[in-house]
């Protein structure tokens, strides 16, 4: 009775811990012809990792309400990890906007994915 008991408990608290990861949607984009980056919604929050290598360009960006996300933790790809930038993504149903901006959005750069 005690085993059945334990092993009832231990089952209920490993549905109970999956189920963030089971809400997460997660949907493919084409970045420059030729990275895949998946774009993850999970607990509220959108996030973007190149799949070759497990590369962060956004993590934990806000909803903004009609596709639009925001957020101070974006990276990009071909600068210094330690450098962040504020950053938007914009997701419609086939196309992606991302950009990232300094010094006070005074300097951004931005690029279109698409959908896979």
């Amino acid at each position: 009775m005690k085993n059945t008991m334990k092993a009832a408990v231990l089952a209920v608290a490993g549905l109970v811990l999956a189920a963030p990861a089971a809400l997460a949607e997660t949907t493919q984009w084409l970045r420059e012809g030729s990275d895949i980056i998946n774009v993850t919604v999970n607990g509220g929050k959108l996030y973007c990792t190149r799949a070759s290598d497990g590369f962060e360009m956004c993590n934990g960006m806000s909803s903004q309400g009609g596709g639009t996300w925001s957020g101070p933790n974006m990276k990009h790809p071909d600068m210094p990890g330690f450098m962040t930038f504020n950053g938007t993504v914009v997701m419609g149903s086939s196309k992606l906007k991302i950009e990232g901006c300094v010094l006070g959005g005074s300097i951004c750069d931005a690029e279109i994915w698409v959908k896979q």
